[in-house]
């Protein structure tokens, strides 16, 4: 008989909700390490910070194949197929998430107070970023990272 997924949904619901998770820290560590701290990336990134209404992305390919590479496939070989899709598609999600605010930040003209608050919070990331103001997009993660987080004044 088959490995059927249906049998441990709720398994898999939590790996998938620990992979969205995952992708909050993966976020900041990614940007504090790599893209303000290791050439040449912190070069392109700085660009991003000097243009940001410019379209200076990471190709949607190399991210996937990366997240293939070290997400899918360490979850595989540990825990089998069914573990590894389950987080794999929460990691995916969040960094779904994660690319669309980021884009609707720079490019949006929403005028929705919680999009006006996750502008002004990346808007000040660019403005301060010299100054460890680290995580890009989520709201929450700022917090809980011990990272400064700076309300709009009227």
């Amino acid at each position: 008989m088959a490995y059927n997924p249906a049998n441990s949904w709720v398994w898999l619901w939590a790996l998938a909700t620990l992979g969205f998770l995952a992708w909050t820290l993966t976020e900041y560590l990614l940007h504090r390490f790599i893209l303000h701290g290791l050439v040449p990336f912190s070069r392109w990134h700085e660009e991003h910070h000097q243009r940001p209404g410019a379209l200076i992305c990471m190709p949607s390919a190399i991210s996937l194949g990366l997240i293939f590479l070290l997400v899918f496939l360490p979850n595989f070989w540990m825990f089998g197929f069914w573990s590894a899709v389950a987080f794999s598609l929460g990691v995916l999600s969040g960094y779904a998430m994660y690319t669309l605010v980021h884009h609707a930040t720079h490019h949006s003209k929403s005028k929705r107070p919680w999009l006006l608050q996750l502008r002004f919070h990346h808007a000040t990331h660019h403005a301060m970023h010299k100054k460890k103001v680290l995580q890009a997009c989520t709201s929450v993660s700022p917090i809980r990272c011990g990272i400064a987080f700076f309300e709009p004044e009227n």
